[in-house]
């Protein structure tokens, strides 16, 4: 199964398994960027392809990754103790080239991101992120290994802001969800299922389940299963009316971790970490 360049619909590499059929679509100078998925001859990821070939615009769709920090801070500033930082929204991972190669097993690609001068002005720490990425009968497979090559404990969170496409906002269900949720809008905890009424106008919420969280279209015949595991294992669900898409994310830890110290992650140096997260996609006959 080797790695083709492709340069319709839009510049990218190819991974395909032939006897299912099933692809990933990359383009790693672009955040590293999981852009497109084949399963059951579905396209399970939505792109916004007009918005992606405008460069100066940021990318609506595919498997943005989030590193070293998931969501925001309050004026972008990071404290630590070598001083203090600016850095951006969901950091910088989803901003740079990677580099990437097929993986020794010939089951999908291996996506790597190391420091640049630029990435140390934002966030002072020697690292290596390397994202293993790997397609499985019904499945897609993401490991993410963190390592700091540093001599300072590192402090992070990490994430996935992936776009799955969708028949319609109003057709489509979850399961899996716990009762209560953190809505990202107001950042106060409210009931889940008062946030899903509203999926179709927009939604941004957080939650911590306890096992994995289901989407289930039944127009299309189709569901997408996220599961999780630890310390990968809170889930946001983001919804940009009028795209008929959800994002279904699985993060470390909420918004402003290396603050609040919630769930906040940490390297010694010379250590690694890997966190790991699955999606399993199912389809009825009719399609």
């Amino acid at each position: 199964m080797p790695l083709i360049q492709r340069e319709t619909p839009y510049p990218h590499w190819e991974f395909s398994d032939p006897d299912s059929g099933d692809l990933l679509r990359v383009v790693p100078e672009r955040g590293g960027l999981i852009s497109g998925w084949r399963c059951a001859g579905h396209e399970v990821v939505y792109l916004d392809l007009e918005r992606f070939l405008d460069p100066a615009q940021s990318v609506r769709g595919g498997f943005p990754v989030l590193f070293p920090i998931t969501g925001g801070l309050p004026d972008n500033r990071l404290p630590l103790p070598q001083g203090e930082f600016n850095l951006g929204q969901h950091g910088f991972a989803r901003q740079l080239p990677w580099r990437m190669e097929a993986l020794a097993d010939g089951r999908g690609v291996q996506l790597q991101l190391g420091e640049t001068a630029e990435t140390l002005k934002s966030y002072p720490f020697w690292f290596q992120l390397t994202m293993e990425v790997r397609l499985a009968p019904g499945a897609l497979e993401i490991t993410a290994i963190v390592e700091n090559r540093g001599d300072a404990t590192m402090p992070f969170s990490f994430g996935l802001h992936p776009y799955f496409n969708l028949s319609a906002l109003e057709t489509v269900r979850f399961e899996g969800l716990p009762d209560q949720c953190l809505n990202h809008l107001t950042m106060e905890d409210t009931a889940t299922a008062t946030q899903l009424e509203r999926l179709a106008s927009g939604i941004d919420l957080l939650v911590r389940p306890t096992g994995p969280v289901r989407m289930v279209d039944e127009v299309a015949g189709t569901s997408l299963e996220l599961q999780l595991s630890d310390p990968l294992d809170l889930v946001v669900l983001w919804t940009e009316p009028p795209r008929a898409m959800v994002c279904l994310e699985p993060w470390s830890a909420p918004r402003q971790a290396l603050l609040s110290g919630d769930r906040k992650l940490e390297l010694s140096p010379g250590s690694s970490m890997t966190l790991q997260t699955r999606y399993a996609f199912t389809a009825s006959d009719r399609t």
